[in-house]
């Protein structure tokens, strides 16, 4: 595996090759993010794209500087032909190294290409239920997921392949937006919402605020399948806190194009799961077993720019059993105001 970015430079493909992109036999690839993500970037320059794993211990292990090969990476041709000379040599140096993402970051250290970090690459070194993790996905596009064989199926009551095939689904009618989180309140109702477009809607009794909500819940355990909270290299949350704070998940069942009114309708249905009793001031959510979310097709220059997440409005609606969302890019002015 390590020697494959040289062998393929000297196919000598200059004129049809900006990227070599490497990645596992399980790593799951959105092609039109990926070519998002490195479009940003100028090929002829030398960049070493990728991110590192979830669990701490195995950033300590292997190296923070190191693009984790199962959630994928990128090389542009101009190192990759930096590469081609000098990786013989340099592979022999490094032979107590375990794998080919080790062995090519120690040859890059020797080049002295850092790595550029890009958040949609996803080496999902943990185990458990993702849900945590894709609900609170960081503002960038959704890249790689990696070693799904290992975690719950992302969507309850499928198979795996089931699963992805659902994630397909939304992943044709607008993988820009795959993933990304929106959150908004309901104040009449006393409910905070969560939107990741395409995958899930979560409806919390009370007020979480958007520093909270932005933190993956922890629905997961590391890669050694503990659960330590300090073993993660981002910051999480527990599920929930209290018990009126579980929240009623939806999860998408349909998706598609609306051309007449220009925009994307996304569908999600309750996932039937038991909650304690809740004595708060706040609607129950169980009634509705439905959320409809409309959003408006994203700008094709938004990753080009500062990253932003799309707000949402909770819309009124004389549909039963039904709630209606709207997302979308925030307004001049528009921003988060947790419920008091």
């Amino acid at each position: 595996m390590t020697r494959i970015v040289s062998e393929i430079v000297r196919m000598g493909l200059e004129d049809e090759v900006r990227w070599f992109i490497m990645g596992d036999d399980d790593t799951v690839f959105f092609p039109d993010n990926l070519i998002r993500v490195l479009r940003k970037y100028d090929h002829n320059k030398m960049y070493y794209i990728g991110s590192n794993s979830e669990t701490h211990l195995q950033n300590i292990n292997f190296a923070y500087d190191m693009a984790f090969g199962g959630g994928g990476f990128a090389i542009s041709y101009p190192l990759a032909l930096a590469i081609e000379k000098m990786q013989d040599g340099c592979i022999q140096r490094y032979t107590g190294l375990y794998g080919s993402d080790d062995r090519i970051q120690a040859c890059l250290a020797e080049l002295g290409v850092p790595l550029t970090r890009e958040p949609g690459f996803h080496q999902c070194d943990v185990h458990g239920n993702l849900f945590g993790i894709l609900t609170a996905h960081p503002v960038a596009p959704l890249v790689t997921l990696h070693h799904l064989e290992i975690v719950d199926p992302i969507f309850p009551y499928m198979t795996r392949l089931q699963a992805l095939q659902r994630l397909k689904i939304a992943a044709e009618v607008d993988s820009d937006s795959l993933m990304q989180q929106s959150i908004c309140y309901d104040s009449t109702r006393n409910w905070t919402v969560s939107v990741s477009w395409g995958y899930a809607v979560q409806i919390i009794r009370g007020s979480i605020t958007p520093r909270e909500m932005q933190r993956p819940s922890r629905t997961f355990f590391n890669w050694y399948n503990r659960d330590e909270p300090a073993s993660f290299a981002f910051n999480t949350r527990p599920f929930t806190k209290h018990p009126c704070e579980k929240p009623f998940i939806y999860y998408l069942s349909k998706a598609a194009n609306n051309a007449e009114i220009n925009v994307t309708v996304s569908e999600y249905e309750l996932y039937q799961m038991p909650h304690p009793w809740c004595w708060w001031k706040a609607e129950n959510p169980e009634k509705f077993h439905k959320v409809e979310v409309y959003k408006k097709p994203t700008d094709p220059h938004k990753w080009d720019e500062g990253p932003r997440r799309d707000c949402c409005r909770v819309m009124h609606t004389d549909k039963k059993s039904t709630v209606v969302i709207d997302v979308g890019e925030c307004r001049e002015g528009e921003f988060l105001e947790p419920l008091q």
